[in-house]
């Protein structure tokens, strides 16, 4: 893990050039990443996600994928939302305009990702069970549904940044639904 500012403001996430990805830690042993013999390994099927978010099944629940770009990240948890760093002077002024890049997101349709629990976010291309020795961030969330959305947001003339937002859905409600 990656730290710009004070140790243990924020957390920031890096990978070696791959999409990240968050996987639920009750199926990181089924998470193979670049390693394995089949044709398609799990680092390949998080390549091929199309946009800044997909789902992908490992074991019996399911991993979010972060596409497009290999941008640092941090889950804010204030938020229920991952940061990813575009361009900005620094981690102080990046931090400072998520709540109005919130406010001003143009975002993608939201996708259903239900969540047993506490995920861990890491490089797409390390083995689930080697992911903790890995640049990593354990991000503790409850277990049920979520709606995701996604949206590229240039809060400054020289501020670029990802926005990966989770909503914890009622029960009986449906992403997109509000």
């Amino acid at each position: 893990m990656v730290r710009y500012a004070e140790p243990g403001a924020v957390e920031w996430v890096e990978s070696g050039g791959g999409p990240l990805v968050a996987v639920p830690e009750t199926v990181l042993p089924f998470w193979t990443g670049a390693d394995g013999e089949e044709t398609a390994s799990d680092y390949d099927r998080a390549c091929e996600v199309d946009g800044p978010v997909g789902l992908l099944p490992v074991g019996d629940a399911t991993a979010l994928v972060l596409g497009d770009e290999p941008a640092s990240t941090a889950y804010l948890p204030a938020h229920g939302t991952f940061v990813r760093w575009g361009a900005a002077d620094g981690e102080e002024e990046l931090l400072a305009s998520v709540p109005a890049a919130l406010r001003t997101a143009q975002w993608e349709p939201e996708v259903g990702w239900e969540v047993p629990g506490t995920v861990l976010l890491f490089d797409a291309a390390w083995p689930g069970p080697d992911s903790a020795r890995a640049d990593h961030v354990r991000v503790a969330l409850e277990p049920g549904r979520y709606a995701v959305r996604a949206a590229q947001v240039q809060p400054g003339p020289e501020t670029w940044l990802g926005l990966v937002q989770l909503r914890r859905l009622a029960a009986q409600e449906a992403p997109g639904a509000r």
